[in-house]
């Protein structure tokens, strides 16, 4: 389906008009996340460690540092912290795993630092079931003469804590944000290759409770402009996407994006765009007593904003 992207407008109807306010500034910003007390947790990968927001703050204080250049975040469905610990934004010192963090506790647990004995690239973003299964990606966007494995891939941990590679090339090119339809019955992923040509694309995959995915479709095509870094899914099903530039990085990109969240339906169907004022937005999440505050990382803000429709997140489903 072709989309006249700058042709869409702001969705007044799904979005509070006055638009997205800065709500912190720090580095670089990304895969924030909502504790169930109103705590928002967020990577500042350049700064090597993760922030926390508290309810009312005014400031973000450090949660841990160093953080093993954690990315993406998640509460799990027992509000433990997923953690993505890459390997981007420093001298190839990232801790390339897996972590669980027990906020309780602070036992802080190594899921997974390694596929058939080889370090993952810089594991990126992560989705969880309710039922305990976790999906993670593991892209490389940095210096690819670190690679030890020779794919980019998807991959699944299982309950027994065995981990499983369940999409790779060429099915896909670059997975990046990855998240999980309400009745958990559908997979969703960004698949962001930075070349000339590169797919910019949302998949969406049939998820079974077992963990296993099948029946590959396109959601939407976002080439050639910049394609999503990370999303949300809304109780009603829709995706809230980080896509589009203002200003190209190089010639694997083009301004036919605007930069924004991208509200698309299940079907493709865009419904709007809130747009941000800094230029690269990497990830999202939904937060707020009723699940209607959008938490965004953009550059070196995190921005939150009022939506009509509460957001879907493991840790507060019921």
């Amino acid at each position: 389906m072709s989309v006249d992207f700058h042709a869409v407008g702001f969705p007044a109807d799904l979005a509070d008009p006055s638009g997205a306010a800065p709500a912190t500034s720090i580095a670089f910003t990304e895969g924030p996340a909502a504790a169930a007390d109103g705590s928002v947790y967020f990577s500042d990968i350049a700064n090597n460690r993760i922030m926390c927001m508290r309810p009312g703050g005014q400031r973000a204080e450090v949660f841990r540092e160093p953080s093993g250049r954690a990315n993406g975040l998640l509460f799990d469905a027992q509000g433990r912290l997923l953690a993505c610990e890459g390997n981007e934004f420093g001298d190839n010192d990232g801790n390339r795993r897996i972590t669980r963090t027990n906020l309780q506790t602070g036992e802080v647990e190594v899921l997974t630092d390694r596929f058939e004995g080889k370090r993952y690239n810089a594991p990126n973003d992560i989705a969880a079931l309710s039922n305990g299964l976790i999906f993670f990606t593991d892209p490389c966007y940095g210096d690819r003469a670190t690679m030890e494995l020779d794919h980019d891939s998807v991959y699944r941990i299982n309950l027994d804590g065995s981990v499983d590679r369940v999409i790779t090339q060429p099915e896909i090119q670059r997975p990046n944000g990855i998240a999980i339809s309400p009745d958990e019955r559908t997979l969703y992923l960004v698949d962001s290759c930075p070349v000339v040509g590169g797919n910019r694309k949302i998949w969406a995959f049939d998820l079974s409770t077992d963990g296993e995915l099948s029946g590959q479709r396109e959601v939407i095509d976002f080439a050639p402009g910049r394609g999503g870094d990370g999303m949300v899914v809304a109780q009603n099903g829709d995706l809230y996407i980080a896509a589009g530039i203002s200003r190209p990085r190089g010639p694997h990109e083009a301004t036919t994006v605007p930069s924004g969240i991208w509200i698309v339906s299940p079907d493709g169907t865009v419904k709007g765009r809130i747009p941000i004022v800094e230029d690269v937005l990497t990830n999202v999440t939904f937060g707020g007593d009723d699940l209607r505050t959008l938490y965004i990382a953009a550059g070196k803000t995190l921005f939150s904003i009022r939506v009509e429709t509460p957001g879907y997140v493991v840790h507060r489903r019921s």
